[in-house]
């Protein structure tokens, strides 16, 4: 380091130097710039915007002027940091969705909710706001300690008087070198109330001053979800709170829904939020959207968003919630300065400091208005003394000199003080009339009950108190409002399908990749051998492929004909009518051209001690655990590796010690135990589970439990129920034995299925035919027997898929007992 002046030279470590310097630059922008005061809660170019304004005389109800003045009037005499910082600063105090009450009264362009920029400081002019006054109140009391400026030419206030608690009631926020503070504004009225408690309890704890400020209360609105994290911002100065925007549902003429969005999250911009909505629904994210417009004007916001006909409002806007800022989360940080020392407060730390820099500002300004109040009247005494001996005081004034003389004759003469002797000259000849004599008489009374009003206050901490909780309740009384945020339980740990009413719904396929859902109840139930009710209207050549029952809560994993898997919940299917064809597969599931479903699996959940069983046409089997099938790419992942020419078509769950039956067309079918094939990852091929003679192919792998019965349904409509016991134990990779009397009248097998007493089938044609009825209704025979009729069929129509209806409530253990769905949803 060189000294100039000295002319010496002294060795400096550059790390000592280093840290030292930083040290200093750190501790310049945590105190000078980037923190509150905890006392009135600014920093310290919003403090020395209000008082220059104030200063400049710019009160509220007087002429508003240019903005740009004012914000000369600060870099020259306060803030030297440039014109932006301050004009930045002084647009944030005068916004209606920045500040939760405003400090600055603005005019002209101060920007928007959409993220406008306000008119450049030329054009804009502002004022004080009358609760600035507040803060400023009494400042000229020697209320607050002033300090020199910049250039040590004027002075500033350290710290506002600030008449309410403004760092809880317009909150802060700014980033300092390694800490930064975030406190969100709240409701006047809510924060008096707590301070007031504080006086009238000291003792109160954080829990007790929480039943009067409820929470944060942001100029913007919006609903606070839930109660923990406002809980754990108050009592430990840090916390996360949820925070949504304010929405709701209207029904358009046309019968669809639309949802209006009147209130946002605290500093979310609008603009942008319509930008991300946009973006999700172009992405294909957010699909039930078909339009979205801005109708906001002075009357308030007004986001509209259409809805097409059949999407569910509620749904989309849990959506909206999880995808866009119209759910954020406000972290809470209450970092403020006390005594120049940043400290992470609580909510009765806050509330303590505050009442502290009350009392401060009360013992301040009494001892400053003693003092006034004992210097008058120590005048008026002086001038009661001249008017009770006025002939001799005349006289002698008359008989002095000057001035100098006639002060001390004075002061000898009748006992005065300089200052008396001084107010006896300057008096006015009107002050020796009667009146004037009576009006002193009255005045020297009051100011002997003022100052021992005052030196009352300064001697009785209760009396004190009582000023502090009036004042405070006089600016409740004038400028307390209504809560703008509400308060409600937390909803944001639900899934979307928790707000959806929870119903079995009937999902169909179609061969061309038409895929739908409706609830159960559309189909009536009907006797065996009934004609049925039209289903589908389905396209010339067209026929029902797939058809499974679900709830609306359920994972459905779509297993494609080679070998990738699918992960989608029921509730984001499309619903269409019973007669309607529904969406194209290609639309909801990234199939390639030649790609279509092969089999379906519904589950409440991924379980560590399940697997999943699948086979393929030519007979190949694999079991892989079904936790690695967990996945949330929307481009599917990979389930088997196929051979050429194989493709899969059914995939089972299991808990690994259960027997699997495969199905032929052809009429033979092979029971082995599950052990017999090994786990393997879900890459693998798998190995040989059933021998096939030409022509024949697999067309269902089923779980075979001894209590139930294995159902044959064939595709001219003919069925049976056989006894499990009736199929013997093998080894896997045998031909199998026989499980069907084919004839050329019944037609090969269609469908296969385990099946109990107290369930009910589903049969649907290829011409979109559906019939519902009881199993028990369907014959129970011997293995190699031909089969009852379950569907009359016209000549050219034939059964195109099956699926089983379990009673929820009765049959609870065959939910949780492997099966894991709401009934056997593969599909044939």
């Amino acid at each position: 380091m060189v000294d100039a002046l000295a002319g010496r030279v002294e060795t400096i470590e550059i790390e000592d130097e280093l840290r030292s310097s930083y040290i200093d630059y750190a501790m310049s922008v945590i105190v000078g710039r980037a923190l509150p005061d905890v006392r009135d809660g600014l920093k310290p170019v919003h403090r020395r915007i209000l008082y220059a304004m104030h200063d400049m005389g710019m009160r509220p109800g007087s002429q508003y002027k240019k903005c740009a003045r004012i914000v000369g009037e600060v870099l020259g005499k306060y803030h030297p940091h440039g014109d932006t910082a301050v004009y930045d600063s002084l647009v944030r105090m005068a916004q209606s969705f920045a500040q939760r009450y405003e400090l600055i009264d603005g005019y002209g362009n101060f920007g928007s909710v959409d993220g406008d920029s306000p008119a450049a400081m030329r054009y804009t002019e502002a004022r004080l706001s009358k609760l600035a006054a507040e803060m400023l109140r009494d400042i000229e009391k020697d209320t607050v300690d002033f300090v020199l400026n910049f250039d040590e030419t004027l002075e500033e206030p350290l710290v506002l008087p600030a008449r309410f608690p403004n760092l809880l009631v317009n909150g802060s926020s700014g980033i300092a070198v390694g800490m930064a503070t975030n406190i969100p504004p709240h409701n006047l009225g809510e924060v008096i109330d707590a301070v007031v408690a504080m006086i009238e309890n000291p003792e109160i704890d954080v829990r007790d001053l929480m039943t009067y400020v409820k929470g944060p209360d942001f100029p913007t609105g919006g609903i606070i979800m839930g109660r923990s994290g406002i809980n754990e911002a108050y009592l430990t100065g840090r916390g996360s709170i949820k925070v949504r925007g304010k929405a709701h549902a209207e029904q358009t003429k046309q019968g669809k829904q639309r949802i209006i969005v009147s209130e946002l999250p605290y500093q979310v911009n609008k603009a942008r939020l319509a930008e991300k909505i946009a973006e999700l629904v172009r992405d294909k994210k957010i699909t039930e959207i078909s339009d979205l417009r801005d109708e906001s004007d002075r009357s308030g916001m007004r986001l509209v968003i259409e809805l097409k006909r059949d999407a569910v409002a509620q749904v989309v806007l849990n959506k909206l919630y999880k995808h866009t800022q119209l759910g954020v989360s406000f972290g809470v940080i209450m970092l403020a300065l006390v005594d120049g020392v940043p400290r992470v407060l609580n909510l009765a730390q806050v509330l303590k400091y505050y009442l502290e820099h009350q009392k401060d500002v009360i013992i301040r300004r009494t001892k400053f208005e003693l003092k006034k109040a004992q210097d008058r009247l120590h005048i008026v005494e002086g001038l009661l003394i001249a008017l009770g001996n006025l002939d001799a005081v005349i006289k002698t004034i008359r008989g002095s000199k000057n001035v100098d003389e006639a002060r001390q004759r004075l002061m000898k003469q009748f006992k005065l003080s300089e200052i008396q002797a001084q107010a006896i000259l300057d008096m006015r000849l009107q002050r020796l009339t009667a009146l004037e004599r009576q009006k002193l008489e009255d005045e020297h009374k009051e100011l002997v009950k003022r100052i021992a009003y005052l030196k009352s206050i300064l001697e009785n901490e209760s009396i004190l108190l009582g000023i502090i909780k009036g004042e405070l309740l006089s600016v409740k009384e004038k400028y307390a409002d209504k809560r703008r945020t509400q308060i409600t339980i937390d909803t944001t740990e639900l899934e979307i399908e928790d707000l959806i009413a929870e119903e079995d719904m009937v999902i169909t396929i179609t061969h061309s990749g038409y895929i739908k859902r409706l609830p159960a109840t559309t189909y009536k139930k009907q006797a065996r051998g009934g004609k049925g009710v039209t289903g589908t209207n389905l396209k010339e050549g067209d026929f029902v492929e797939h058809l499974f029952i679900s709830s609306t809560h359920n994972y459905i994993l779509f297993f494609s004909n080679k070998g990738k898997v699918y992960k989608l919940k029921v509730h984001e299917l499309p619903v269409a009518s019973r007669t309607a064809r529904g969406q194209a597969v290609v639309n909801i599931l990234p199939f390639t051209a030649d790609e279509k479903i092969a089999a379906v699996i519904s589950t409440r959940s991924f379980e560590q001690n399940q697997y999943l069983v699948m086979a393929t046409k030519d007979g190949i089997v694999k079991k892989t655990p079904f936790i690695e099938y967990n996945t949330s790419r929307r481009d599917g992942i990979l389930a088997i590796t196929m051979r050429e020419g194989d493709e899969l078509i059914g995939v089972k769950t299991t808990k690994g010690s259960e027997d699997v039956i495969l199905v032929s067309r052809g009429g033979m079918s092979i029971r082995f135990h599950e052990t017999d094939v090994r786990p393997m990852g879900r890459t693998a091929i798998g190995v040989k589970g059933m021998v096939l003679t030409k022509g024949d192919e697999v067309l269902a792998i089923e779980i075979a439990r001894d209590e139930s019965d294995l159902l044959i349904v064939t595709e001219n409509g003919f069925g049976k129920r056989t006894p499990m016991s009736n199929y013997p134990l093998q080894r896997r990779g045998g031909k199998g034995v026989k499980t069907l009397k084919e004839t050329s009248a019944r037609g090969q097998i269609a469908a296969a299925k385990m099946v109990q007493e107290n369930y009910e089938l589903m049969v649907i044609s290829s011409e979109g035919i559906v019939i519902r009825t009881p199993i028990n209704k369907i014959s129970q025979m011997g293995r190699n027997t031909q089969g009852v009729t379950i569907m009359n069929l016209n000549d050219s129509d034939k059964v195109s898929a099956v699926a089983l209806v379990i009673d929820r409530d009765d049959h609870k253990d065959i939910l949780e007992d492997g099966q894991n769905n709401d009934q056997d949803p593969s599909a044939t």
